[in-house]
Formats: structure tokens, sequence, C-alpha cells
């Protein structure tokens, strides 16, 4: 009796982290303003590294919270005025296993490091349109071309 107690307890523990993950996640989108966004955490393997999450907008910030995780913090934050587009492409074969097909990944960089994201082509249009707008009299961002 005392293994199935316990394979009990664990179905229960299971069951009730899928459902703090799940409400994590009405939580962030609450607010309206996110996008399902791919960041890659590492490059030592090409074609790797990626990990899915959801992009929050808040003004002239975007907060990318993973999406297996149970942290209400972003792991993430990228300020609009520093962030800038560097290249534009397409998933490489190894990474078309682990992003959908439509998706395009983005090289940006924030100032102080290179950061890679991968989004829908539907969602990149809204994106682009998000880092060129500007409150009045700020400076414009620069997208590099190529």
């Amino acid at each position: 009796m005392k293994i199935v107690e316990w394979i009990g307890i664990g179905v229960f523990i299971v069951l009730c982290s899928l459902g703090l993950l799940f409400l994590r996640r009405e939580l962030i989108a609450r607010g309206r303003g996110t996008i399902e966004l791919s960041l890659r955490l590492s490059t030592l393997i090409p074609g790797r590294g990626w990990s899915p999450g959801v992009a929050r907008f808040a003004g002239d910030q975007m907060r990318w919270y993973r999406v297996f995780s149970l942290s209400i913090r972003p792991r993430r934050t990228l300020t609009r005025g520093a962030l800038s587009v560097q290249e534009r492409r397409a998933p490489a074969p190894a990474e078309r296993l682990v992003l959908p097909a439509d998706w395009i990944i983005l090289r940006c960089t924030d100032g102080r490091s290179t950061i890679e994201i991968a989004m829908a082509g539907t969602t990149l249009t809204g994106f682009l349109s998000w880092i060129e707008a500007a409150p009045p009299g700020a400076v414009s961002m620069r997208f590099a071309t190529g």
C-alpha cells in the first residue's frame, strides 16, 4: 500500500507543477502585449541552446520569461533604446528541429552582448515596429543592413 501512496503523491506533485506553469503563463499574458519568442541561451553547439519563452512588452522594455520555469521574474530584459538588429535569417537545418518552420531568427545587440532571438514571421513586423518606435524627442534606432 505504501508504493501506491507514493505514486499518488508523485502524480499530485506533477499535476500541481503543471498547474502552476499554466497559471504563471496566464498571469504574464494577462496584461496583453505578449508574444511567443525563443531565446538562444547557449551557442556552444551550433543549432542548439534555444529556450522557448514568452516576451512581454512593458514600455521601453521587453521582458522574456522561460516557458518551463516557475519564476515570476523575467530571465532576460531588453531595453528598446539599446537594442539593434544586426542580421535576419532563416533557421539552419539543425535549428529546424527545435524551432517552428515559419520562424525567423534575429541577431541583435543590446550594447553589451549579442543576442539571438527567434519568432514567428507574423510577429516579426510588430517586433520591428516596437524597436523603431520611440517616445517624442528620443533618438531613433538604426538597423544594420545585410
